[in-house]
């Protein structure tokens, strides 16, 4: 017996494309509209990340945002220079730093958070129908899905 792979219906290839091509708009938006400009994506979800998961290292920061070392240096550094995240020394091992967001860095991601989430609910709240936001709920449930 063959293992033989079902081909892509033409409804999951146009579904695969929209979905690409909305995400891709939203993202784009919700950057506009969260300040992300003044930031690049990079240096936004690193503040992100070290908001959500407390003090760490420049290389455990590397490993989990999936780049090279140099490359977390270079965006720590940038966001260092703005003052968005501090460097102490590890208590464990004074050898190594451990980054976290300053005060300054919280307010940012917070700030940028809170107008993201109010934009998208007005838009929401104005454009849809209760049924169509009820809709948005059901498919995100699907794509949720998706990803685990």
């Amino acid at each position: 017996m063959s293992d033989s792979v079902e081909p892509i219906s033409p409804s999951a290839a146009r579904a695969a494309q929209e979905v690409r091509v909305v995400f891709s708009r939203l993202r784009r938006r919700l950057r506009e509209i969260g300040g992300a400009h003044d930031l690049t994506p990079s240096q936004a979800a690193v503040l992100s990340r070290l908001l959500k998961d407390g003090a760490t290292t420049a290389s455990a920061l590397a490993a989990a945002e999936r780049v090279r070392p140099q490359s977390m240096a270079a965006t720590l550094g940038a966001l260092e220079e703005r003052g968005l995240i501090r460097r102490d020394p590890d208590p464990q091992d004074g050898r190594r730093q451990l980054v976290t967001p300053s005060d300054a860095g919280r307010e940012w991601v917070e700030g940028s958070r809170q107008a993201r989430d109010e934009w998208l609910s007005r838009a929401l709240q104005d454009r849809c129908t209760e049924e169509e936001r009820e809709t948005v709920l059901r498919a995100f449930t699907v794509l949720d899905r998706l990803v685990q």
